[in-house]
This record gives structure tokens, C-alpha cells and sequence, in this order.
């Protein structure tokens, strides 16, 4: 008898391409296996008028593929990892983080400005407490305006002859997934904008007790990428900002050594505190904790918490 294996996904075109890409992964390591893709709706795609911030809690995008996974509707679930909470209950593991994508963040212009071309008090579309927080580190000047949306609705309503937005900003590896690179008006450089842990990175869910489905995502795993959201993860955990407040984090790999970036920022971007270490690659975790309380010592703490009063309801 054959086995299936059944893989939880969103409908968005950028998580049907994500859950599409694993099941190929999967059924090229194990050709006797069936895999199939199952459809889930989240809170965040049900609730598309409101600023992701506005919205609130954790695993707006996730929660559901999670139940799922406990009635066993799905075996697997994919995800952004970023999107996926740190603080994810014991029930479940990530089985595995494939080779990451690209990490850069993107300006999209019909006019072709870049970030510094753009107008004084030129409209830029945004989602993300953390890209409009290093935008206005960098343009104080920039009316920042929410943007929700799929990938192709969010480029689509930039491009449109009569779009309020003279840019947006978005993930290159979504843009990348999706072949919609042409889009592309300008690649942000890391040192203004900082991406968000893990951006870039699949994380493949299971049940934690599911010893057979391990096994089988434990051959998509790549190590050095894993260690690296580990280390970013482990960042933002510990400033338990979770993934919607304005904090950015970055780990490369020198020779066996993990240097990780951390980053956060006031909403209107007048405060950024930007920490950084190095840390051997098998310290991952320790390296993301240590760097948090380095930041917390410098006020981090005091200014994420600014921050959440700001945003507050």
C-alpha cells in the first residue's frame, strides 16, 4: 500500500509555490512516496482591512495549519519561517529549514525610484512595523502607508496607474519564488534594512511525536541555514518580540563561526540599537540569547515596550 503524506498549506500563490516545492523535494528523496497538498484558510488571509499590527496575536498565519497538524488533517505544514512564532508549543517540531532564499528586502517603484530618489514625503506601502521603522531611520520624511495583500496583489496595486504608493517594499525571496523579479526597482542594502529572522527560510512542521515524518524531512534539512534562523530566532524569542514588532536579525557563517546582527528600532525611527557577535557555529541558540540580553542592556527592553504601547489597541 502506498503512503501519503498529507502537507498543510495557505492558498496564497506564494504558499501554494512553497508547498508545491516541498512536496517535489520529498517525493524526489523518497520516489515510493504519494505526497499532497491540502488547503487551509488563516486569520491573516481572513482578515485583509486591517494593518497586520492592528490585528494582533501570534500565529496569524500559522495557527491553523497547526490544528491541523493535532487532527491530523496534515502530517506537515510549511511555512515562512519568519511567520512562524519562536515560542512554538512542544507539540511540534520543525522537521526541517531547506537552503535558504535570498534575505534582501526590495523597493518596487512604477516611476523606478529608488529609496533615495524617492520625493520628500513620497507614499511607500508596508505591512511591516520593522521595514517602515529603518525606512524612517533613513527618510524621516516618508509617509508610510499599510499594504496587505498577497504578493501579486501587493506588486499589482504599486504598479497600478493609479496607485497611492510611489513604492512598496518586499521580500526578494517571494519575488524570486514567484518568478516577478522584473518588478524589482531597487535591492536594499543590509545596513538600512535589516531583514526579519529568518526571512528567506522554509520551516517544514510535524508533529513532535511523528518519528517517521522526522526522518523524512530530517534529508531537506540544511545545516548552515538552520543554524542561522537558530541564531536569529533565538534573538528574537528572547526580546519576545515576536514577529510583528520592528526587530531585525542576520547570521552568516565564517569558516565554523556564526556572526549574528541584531537590530531594533522606534517606530519612528530615531532610536536604533544595532548589536553584533561571533559565536562557534554549535552555539547558534546561545549566540541569538546572548546578543538579546546585549541589546536588552542597552535599552531594547525599554524601547519595545515603547513600542507595543504605541501599537496598542
Amino acid at each position: 500500500m502506498t503512503e501519503t503524506l498529507i502537507i498543510g498549506s495557505r492558498h496564497s500563490q506564494l504558499a501554494t509555490w512553497q508547498s508545491h516545492h516541498v512536496a517535489a523535494r520529498l517525493r524526489e528523496a523518497f520516489p515510493e512516496l504519494s505526497v499532497a497538498v491540502h488547503f487551509f484558510e488563516t486569520q491573516g488571509d481572513r482578515i485583509t482591512d486591517k494593518p497586520l499590527p492592528q490585528i494582533g496575536g501570534k500565529g496569524l498565519f500559522t495557527a491553523e495549519l497547526e490544528r491541523a497538524l493535532l487532527t491530523g488533517e496534515a502530517d506537515v505544514a510549511v511555512h515562512s519561517l519568519k511567520d512562524l512564532p519562536t515560542d512554538m508549543a512542544s507539540e511540534f517540531a520543525i522537521g526541517a529549514v531547506p537552503e535558504r532564499a535570498s534575505v534582501y528586502d526590495v523597493l518596487i517603484s512604477r516611476a523606478g525610484y529608488t529609496l533615495e530618489t524617492l520625493p520628500i514625503g513620497a507614499t511607500v506601502g508596508t505591512s511591516s512595523l520593522r521595514r517602515s521603522a529603518q525606512l524612517k531611520a533613513v527618510r524621516p520624511d516618508l509617509n508610510i502607508q499599510s499594504l496587505r495583500g498577497n504578493v501579486p496583489t501587493r506588486v499589482q496595486k504599486a504598479l497600478a496607474a493609479d496607485s497611492i504608493y510611489d513604492a512598496i517594499v518586499l521580500a526578494e525571496a517571494g519575488l524570486d519564488r514567484l518568478a516577478m523579479r522584473d518588478s524589482i526597482t531597487e535591492q536594499l542594502s543590509l545596513i538600512v534594512m535589516l531583514p526579519a529572522p529568518a526571512q528567506g527560510a522554509l520551516g517544514i512542521q510535524c508533529r513532535a511525536d511523528d518519528a517517521a515524518t522526522l526522518t523524512k524531512l530530517a534529508r531537506l534539512d540544511h545545516a548552515p541555514t538552520r543554524a542561522a534562523v537558530d541564531a536569529e530566532r533565538s534573538f528574537l524569542n528572547t526580546l519576545d518580540a515576536g514577529c510583528r514588532l520592528p526587530v531585525a536579525a542576520l547570521a552568516h557563517h565564517e569558516d565554523i563561526s556564526l556572526h549574528l546582527t541584531g537590530r531594533v528600532i522606534s517606530l519612528d525611527g530615531s532610536k536604533t540599537i544595532t548589536v553584533e557577535a561571533f559565536a562557534h557555529v554549535i552555539e547558534a541558540v546561545q549566540l541569538g540569547r546572548s546578543l538579546a540580553w546585549g541589546a536588552i542592556t542597552r535599552g531594547a527592553d525599554v524601547l519595545l515596550d515603547a513600542v507595543r504601547s504605541e501599537i496598542a489597541p
